[in-house]
């Protein structure tokens, strides 16, 4: 049996830190604003890390699938092959290159860049818990 509790805990955490993000006051010192930001990117790389690693072994136990990569990128088209997701295999592999782009790039155009995909990737993710527990988020 397979325990979804961190991948629901890290997608808890990034839902809820992207809200304090959404939410945030302007008048906040600049560092205080940036720190938000880098702690959502970081939450969102840990969620999409989980996702991905939750997902194989899903498909692995649930679907009886073998000899799946150890990538991401090839085990989400395995996915959507299987008609797991609700989105695009395009939008999971714009939220794969998201994820691949943090870690080798800071920059403000970057962290913008990954900052406009992680609401979708919010939502897609608990399309996918859903789908695999078969249980309803809460």
């Amino acid at each position: 049996m397979i325990d979804y509790t961190k991948f629901k805990d890290s997608l808890k955490h990034l839902e809820l830190q992207f809200e304090n993000y959404k939410t945030l006051d302007e008048s906040l010192p600049e560092l205080m604003q940036e720190a938000v930001v880098e702690s959502v990117i970081q939450r969102f790389e840990v969620c999409f890390d989980t996702l991905w690693k939750t997902l194989k072994r899903y498909m692995g136990e649930d679907l009886g699938l073998a000899d799946l990569p150890n990538s991401p990128k090839p085990l989400l088209r395995i996915a959507n092959e299987n008609k797991l997701f609700a989105a695009t295999l395009e939008d999971w592999i714009a939220y794969a290159d998201a994820r691949t782009n943090t870690s080798h790039d800071y920059s403000h155009e970057k962290a913008q860049e990954t900052l406009g995909v992680i609401e979708p990737f919010i939502d897609d993710a608990i399309g996918l818990y859903q789908t695999m527990t078969g249980t309803t988020w809460e």
